[in-house]
């Protein structure tokens, strides 16, 4: 399908879902349990409203926002996503590329398909590097001074998950990684012709991150040893911004900024890990509410439009990121497809600020609103 059929995300993840093997949108797509968690809050975030306002000179209007002292030219980011190449080859440097034209950062994940170095690269400096703790945390430490050594900047240190949480879609596929072939998925990759002789005649996707020696990692190996021990160490031996990723509790809001953390993330994780946890846009307003004004809170978890950005940022948020919709968007129409949803994005958000009689993103703007 072409790109140009692209107006929405709801667009980009119905034709995603065209195209990908059962198993590979269902690995995108869902969510932990019976997914009430997802639907809860996208409740959340269509029950917010926006405050029209009319008669003001809105006919200039900047998306621009700026975001650890730097100027990015659109408010929200790319999420930290796995195995990004399995919604198209070269998926994870298309978004590499994206985040530098808009000054965005790129939140790469700990099991990319592609290595951290190449993603940065391309990214031209744009990218934070996502590290999950697992195991006895030797490897994960291992990690992070691969990550300095490489150039970053900043580290996003995701907390919300101790054990993976259990995805039936995932699981009645078979799904694993490192990605394994057995005749169900050979099945459905046959029925799916298209994505298979454009995806797996270049190769599987791999979690290139662990093509090093010393450093094997599973999936499913437990991460519930990390502790606030554990983020004291980090703090001391990453020299960078710190970002924790995965909150969802106005204590732990406020133990994060006197632990020194440089920012907060309010994320569900797309839904994917406890099904009833709180909608994180309800809680969004609460911690920010808890933490003052002055420390920088990001916001993932359910967006699906610009409306839904500006939302965000009205309900606390100093910035946000977009997740599988961006998979989505490659799995549809490769990097014309991702450059369409982004520009959608873009539109709606500006059309949003105009109704709304914003002309820019600054938090003044923000203070009192919905």
């Amino acid at each position: 399908m072409a790109a140009g059929a692209i107006h929405s995300a709801e667009d980009a993840r119905r034709l995603a879902r065209r195209r990908l093997p059962w198993m590979v949108f269902d690995y995108i797509d869902g969510a932990a349990g019976r997914e009430t968690g997802a639907a809860r809050n996208r409740a959340a975030l269509d029950a917010l409203t926006l405050r029209p306002r009319i008669l003001r000179d809105v006919s200039r209007r900047s998306l621009a926002i700026r975001i650890f002292g730097a100027e990015a030219d659109r408010p929200f980011g790319i999420a930290p996503m796995g195995m990004c190449n399995l919604s198209a080859p070269g998926a994870d440097l298309m978004l590499a590329r994206l985040a530098a034209r808009y000054r965005v950062p790129h939140g790469v994940s700990t099991v990319a398909s592609t290595p951290l170095e190449t993603i940065l690269e391309a990214a031209e400096g744009y990218a934070w590097f996502q590290l999950y703790f697992s195991g006895d945390g030797s490897g994960t430490f291992k990690l992070a001074e691969r990550a300095r050594a490489a150039g970053y900047q900043t580290l996003v240190l995701t907390v919300d998950v101790p054990e993976v949480g259990r995805r039936p879609r995932e699981l009645r596929h078979g799904f694993k990684m490192p990605f394994r072939i057995g005749p169900r998925q050979f099945l459905d990759f046959a029925l799916h012709p298209r994505w298979s002789l454009t995806t797996l005649l270049k190769g599987k996707p791999v979690m290139a991150n662990f093509e090093m020696e010393g450093y094997d990692f599973d999936r499913t190996e437990s991460r519930a040893r990390a502790t606030w021990d554990t983020l004291a160490r980090l703090r001391d031996a990453w020299p960078g911004k710190l970002v924790v990723k995965g909150v969802l509790d106005v204590e732990d809001a406020r133990a994060l900024t006197a632990a020194g953390v440089d920012a907060i993330q309010v994320s569900s994780h797309g839904a994917r890990q406890l099904e009833a946890a709180p909608a994180p846009i309800e809680m969004l307003r609460k911690i920010r509410a808890a933490v003052g004004p002055d420390v920088p809170v990001f916001y993932d978890s359910g967006i699906r439009s610009g409306e839904d950005v500006l939302k965000a940022l009205s309900a606390g948020a100093d910035f946000t990121f977009l997740g599988r919709i961006l998979q989505f968007a490659i799995a549809a129409g490769g990097e014309a497809g991702l450059e369409q949803l982004w520009e959608a994005l873009s539109e709606e958000l500006s059309i949003a600020m105009a109704q709304t009689g914003l002309t820019s993103l600054s938090a003044d703007n923000f203070q009192g609103r919905s």
